[in-house]
């Protein structure tokens, strides 16, 4: 999707418009997160394209995907940063999307990814369909903040290894798996 109906919308955000979704101290990422992306993204999937904003965990958890994915067999197209503020993401989301990978991962801040997923819609061919996110992404007001539509399809993982899905510009979130061997109970995705 891309802002064709409203060329000239800015991906610029005003960072006090972000309602606290600055950066701060962000958690860092946990074993369980990174099993849960790494099954969340289809087997089908040979080649992604890593992006992470600059805070040090979050580039610690895009190293950690990359480490386990090519762990896998499977190769990373690129791996792209980007500033939480600046007057443009168009150079990071040239090089995010440059090779058409077959799914992108995404590790940051919300306000830094909603500014830089707008700019994404605004000037690649990425969809948020394709592309799978850490917990730091998991914010109830990331959909409203990056615009309508611009994250629809995106899917994420929790710091617990539970799921979550935007659609429609709602987060929809699933509980992680039953551990085999565990109590049995009501966990493991939707009824």
């Amino acid at each position: 999707m891309r802002y064709r109906d409203s060329p000239a919308r800015s991906p610029r955000l005003d960072p006090a418009s972000g309602g606290g979704l600055a950066e701060g101290s962000p958690a860092p990422h946990t074993g369980a997160e990174l099993d849960a992306l790494l099954r969340l993204i289809p087997a089908t999937v040979r080649e992604v394209a890593v992006g992470h904003g600059r805070a040090g965990v979050h580039r610690d958890a895009a190293e950690a995907f990359v480490r386990a994915w090519e762990a896998t067999g499977r190769d990373v197209t690129a791996v792209v940063d980007w500033p939480e503020n600046a007057a443009s993401w168009l150079r990071p989301a040239q090089r995010f999307t440059a090779g058409a990978p077959g799914a992108w991962v995404v590790a940051g801040a919300p306000l830094g990814w909603a500014q830089m997923s707008r700019r994404l819609v605004f000037s690649t061919d990425w969809a948020a369909d394709r592309t799978y996110a850490f917990a730091s992404l998991d914010c109830p007001d990331l959909a409203e903040l990056a615009g309508p539509r611009v994250l629809d399809g995106l899917r994420g993982v929790t710091a617990q290894g539970g799921t979550w899905w935007i659609d429609d510009g709602q987060s929809t979130h699933w509980p992680p798996p039953p551990v085999p061997g565990g109590p049995s109970g009501d966990a493991g995705g939707p009824k």
